[in-house]
């Protein structure tokens, strides 16, 4: 860990209003303090699979209580696998399990899955179109504890691995809906994990997770915002914001990444004159944004502007999560400032 560059949470001054910041840097969740969560839905959802569901094995490179596998544990220890802290071998020895006829639900940071284990899922999972299902908790910026722990840029790298589908969940709710779903779909996946209490924010909109598809959850005139991930929690509560300017905001979510619905976001970037912004938990370089850039260009549609709120492309401070997200612009608040930035140039 890069002690030398951790930001310490800021204090209430004297005279200041700003709020005292507390969280711990390794705290994983985005709640805000008043927000609906349910605990561990990713664990929960998969332990009721699997009763299910008897190809259903759980493995994970000793980070089982990190990525809420525990809970699978508990509730089938006889079909869990501790792997110990060697990423390569959890993924060949996944590789293995699928190939006998099992389904592997495989956990483990999202940072150790792609920078470490990348040649072993591309060669030993994805080239053999193997059923194994890769869940990773730490996506983004969702931890304070530096480049050694941050995925900023593991969408882009798993985004041009062939076969491989990607899903990057906004909630409990979509994650609960999106397990059954991926394990109903034959063939690698990985999907982003929001772990421990993770908010509820799409029920409010009657929203159903289908994989591939993107789904407009608010419409709006003035920008739309193609998000993906918790930045798709925040685009909502930045449009609730702006309306009280009277900016009027739509959000279209995109939770598969791969394959993208193009379909879908060419359709909503056609109806004219409304800025476009892509947000994303991720660095700017690959992801979310540079794959709606690249449909747009190659269906000829140019909205009257194309902006990008995402992560920069260098190793990030550590810190506590409400500081960070404050710094690269992806709290709530300074998603609905830079919106308003934009609409006035």
């Amino acid at each position: 860990m890069r002690r030398s560059k951790y930001i310490r949470p800021t204090h209430l001054e004297s005279g200041s209003d700003k709020p005292r910041l507390t969280t711990s840097a390794m705290i994983a969740s985005i709640a805000g303090p008043d927000q609906p969560t349910r605990s561990a839905p990713f664990g929960n959802a998969l332990a009721a699979l699997a009763h299910k569901d008897d190809r259903i094995v759980g493995m994970s490179a000793d980070l089982a209580k990190y990525t809420d596998l525990h809970l699978f544990r508990a509730a089938h220890p006889d079909r869990f696998y501790q792997m110990g802290m060697a990423e390569q071998l959890l993924m060949m020895s996944a590789a293995g399990m699928a190939r006998e006829g099992f389904q592997p639900w495989v956990t483990t940071y999202a940072v150790f899955a792609s920078r470490r284990a990348y040649d072993f899922v591309c060669l030993a999972i994805a080239e053999e179109m193997l059923d194994v299902k890769i869940v990773c908790a730490l996506p983004g910026l969702t931890t304070g504890y530096g480049p050694s722990h941050q995925a900023t840029e593991d969408l882009a790298m798993f985004r041009g691995m062939p076969n491989l589908t990607i899903i990057d969940p906004c909630d409990a709710s979509e994650i609960e809906q999106a397990v059954p779903a991926i394990a109903a779909h034959k063939g690698p996946v990985y999907m982003r994990l929001l772990r421990g209490n993770v908010s509820v924010v799409l029920d409010e909109y009657g929203y159903k997770f289908e994989l591939g598809k993107a789904k407009l959850i608010r419409d709006g005139r003035d920008t739309l915002i193609i998000s993906s991930g918790l930045m798709t929690m925040r685009a909502l509560e930045a449009a609730k914001l702006l309306q009280k300017d009277g900016v009027d905001v739509a959000v279209l979510h995109v939770p598969t990444i791969k394959p993208l619905d193009e379909v879908t976001i060419v359709a909503e970037c056609r109806k004219g004159g409304r800025l476009v912004v892509v947000a994303e938990n991720h660095t700017v370089i690959g992801g979310l944004g540079e794959a709606v850039a690249g449909t747009l260009m190659r269906a000829g549609v140019a909205p009257p502007a194309f902006r990008q709120i995402g992560l920069p492309d260098e190793f990030l401070e550590a810190g506590a999560l409400p500081t960070l997200h404050d710094q690269y612009g992806l709290s709530t608040i300074k998603v609905a400032e830079a919106v308003k930035a934009w609409l006035s140039t």
